[in-house]
């Protein structure tokens, strides 16, 4: 296959006469069904050599919830869920990832995924907000990706990725320095900037060789409107070592490539282009490390993005071959997900069985990928999937309002706090406080409410308990109907199908029917109660049903 790279490799070229040269030769990447099949090789010999038996295939509601809350940040619309379990297309997993991809909401989440990781929930971001929707709505390759972010230029309106390297230029670009080569490279280095690293071959002197790619930048302006230059700089950087003394380095990549200095070469360019050459391994092995994480809850190393012989990975082979295969199909982000989620591994249930219970990476050994692990909900998937599960938006609230009150929502669970590098921590991590907090906010009030507009409201006003897509006329005919209803027959029409609307509320919030004995538990509930209003009774189930652990984890 020939492809027509972004950059050249070369530092005395310009990235506008790059692409005007004749492309490069790149060897095609396997098919689909191959990569899928090596993967799933390489994770069974796994599975042989460590004497473990993978879990069960996860049914379809519980690949169905899992796919969705990766891929669109938020559990299953139910009709969609509903269309899928109904299907009988043997290969409806693979139309539904396919569905998902196409989803406005797959580029509102990764959009949020990706600059929560390059600035943090900051609240002035929308500029980078918009490049990154622009970038993930048209499938941007990755290596363009990364190149435009590293070597961004202009005002902060105009070109919105200039917006990343911006937020990380203070003390001589140093947390710069540190975020790119983490996020994009799966280099911890910032450590180096004092001494040399305690367990792997990086030497100070590297850390201050690849700080002076961005010798150049500069941020001119105020905080409201800037602009971002990368002008033409010394190759030379002088630093202080730990005894005190200056030393001076080259400007070089992190695998010791020096560049040519050029008066026409901005530095930051000469940085994009040599993370971005082809041959040099860090980025795609990084992003596909990065992207398994997403998926399975573990990368092949831990951290993510510590990377290098001190960290070796739990699957070595798998990685690099995942990574020539990622760069041999053009950095195609998307098919990348798509190897992933057909898998065999992620088709798996995260049950565990007598023979993987010791798979089990939270407590520190190396994944096996036997069976699908528990995630807990970032801060965002919880909002999003209350109000999939709820409808509570639409009950009064126009969009901007809607995403006023996301943002409110979401300060209540995350506490956000600066590192050194400027990237962030924040309080979230799902534990019972927070659980706390949204079982008495007042999203999960007007989750459980029965305002015009909640799903919960159509449930409970359901003639059949379940919820049907209709047309407009059946729907006007409905409302014809339900009005010459009387109050009388309206409020005994609520006494039914009562078992039937705990089954949809059960699949709404978790894909899934109520077991045997909840719905025994749960009926019990509602004989005891004969004179309550079953509304009051609705409202109670789903409430204890958004409030379970099940709701608040991705398995």
């Amino acid at each position: 296959m020939i492809r027509r790279h972004p950059v050249s490799s070369l530092g005395w070229i310009t990235l506008v006469s790059s692409l005007l040269l004749v492309p490069q030769l790149v060897a095609a990447a396997d098919s689909d069904a191959v990569i899928v099949k090596r993967i799933n090789g390489f994770l069974n010999q796994g599975w042989e050599d460590n004497e473990v038996q993978a879990s069960p295939r996860a049914d379809d509601g519980e690949f169905a919830r899992r796919a969705s809350l990766d891929i669109l940040g938020h559990i299953p619309r139910y009709a969609r869920l509903m269309e899928f379990l109904e299907s009988k297309e043997t290969d409806r997993r693979e139309r539904l990832v396919e569905v998902l991809l196409d989803d406005e909401d797959y580029v509102r989440s990764w959009s949020n995924l990706w600059g929560n990781l390059l600035v943090g929930r900051a609240n002035n971001r929308n500029a980078l907000d918009r490049w990154l929707r622009r970038a993930l709505s048209r499938n941007m390759p990755y290596d363009r990706f990364v190149f435009e972010l590293v070597s961004a230029e202009g005002t902060s309106d105009e070109n919105g990725a200039v917006n990343f390297l911006a937020r990380h230029l203070n003390n001589g670009a140093v947390p710069a320095t540190a975020i790119t080569a983490r996020i994009f490279l799966g280099l911890q280095v910032q450590c180096t900037q004092c001494h040399n690293h305690p367990f792997n071959d990086w030497k100070q002197s590297q850390f201050w060789s690849m700080n002076a790619f961005f010798s150049g930048t500069r941020r001119l302006g105020n905080r409201q409107a800037f602009r971002l230059v990368d002008q033409p700089s010394t190759e030379v950087k002088f630093f202080e070592k730990r005894s005190g003394l200056q030393e001076a380095t080259f400007r070089k990549f992190v695998d010791g490539t020096a560049v040519t200095v050029d008066d026409r070469q901005r530095p930051r360019q000469q940085l994009a282009k040599l993370m971005t050459d082809p041959t040099k391994p860090f980025m795609a092995r990084t992003a596909v490390n990065r992207l398994w994480g997403h998926f399975f809850g573990f990368g092949f190393t831990r951290p993510i993005d510590d990377m290098g012989p001190h960290n070796p990975a739990s699957h070595p082979e798998l990685l690099e071959y995942l990574a020539t295969q990622f760069r041999e199909a053009g950095y195609d982000t998307k098919r990348l997900i798509r190897w992933i989620t057909s898998s065999e591994a992620y088709n798996l249930t995260s049950r565990s069985s007598e023979h993987n219970s010791e798979d089990n990476p939270a407590a520190g050994t190396a994944p096996l990928f036997s069976k699908m692990y528990v995630k807990q909900f970032q801060a965002e998937q919880l909002y999003d999937s209350l109000i999939i599960a709820t409808a509570a938006h639409k009950t009064g609230r126009g969009f901007e309002d809607a995403e006023k009150q996301r943002q409110t929502w979401l300060r209540q669970f995350v506490q956000t706090f600066g590192t050194d590098e400027n990237d962030e921590s924040t309080t979230f991590n799902g534990t019972i406080p927070q659980a706390l907090v949204m079982m008495n906010g007042g999203l999960i009030n007007s989750a459980i409410s029965t305002q015009k507009g909640s799903l919960l409201q159509q449930v409970v006003d359901s003639a059949t308990g379940d919820l049907h897509t209709r047309t407009s006329k059946s729907k006007s005919r409905r409302k014809k109907k339900r009005l010459a209803v009387s109050a009388q027959q309206l409020r005994k029409n609520r006494y039914q199908k009562i078992p039937r609307k705990i089954r949809t509320l059960f699949m709404i919030a978790l894909a899934r029917m109520p077991t045997p004995e909840e719905m025994n538990a749960l009926e019990r509930v509602f004989k005891d109660g004969e004179d309550q209003d079953p509304i009051a009774g609705l409202q109670d189930v789903f409430w204890a049903v958004l409030n379970s652990n099940e709701f608040i984890t991705n398995h």
